[in-house]
């Protein structure tokens, strides 16, 4: 299943409705027009399921639409990306 990732500029985070009308969540912090996604969260129903990747994933084409770049710095996000090589390309460049 394809989820869409909602996003909430003014509070600082994605959301995506999953599973049963649960929502999931990414938290970040903006400089300019990089996304450093700091806490990725799945409701405790769901955990386990797998939801957590789809919902990384549609927060990905969600942010890579909005043309921003992106530091993982929630392991989890760090740990997705790193093994999903084909979002390489939205992570920021660091000095």
């Amino acid at each position: 299943m394809t989820y869409q990732a909602i996003h909430h500029p003014m509070e600082k985070k994605f959301t995506v409705v999953l599973d049963g009308g649960y929502n999931g969540e990414v938290r970040y912090k903006q400089e300019g027009t990089t996304l450093h996604l700091e806490h990725a969260e799945v409701p405790e129903a769901l955990r386990g399921k797998g939801l957590g990747a789809s919902m990384v994933e549609a927060v990905l084409r969600a942010i890579e639409q909005e043309r921003f770049k992106v530091v993982p710095v929630c392991p989890y996000i760090k740990h997705f990306m790193d093994t999903h090589r084909d979002w390489a390309h939205l992570k920021a460049e660091q000095s």
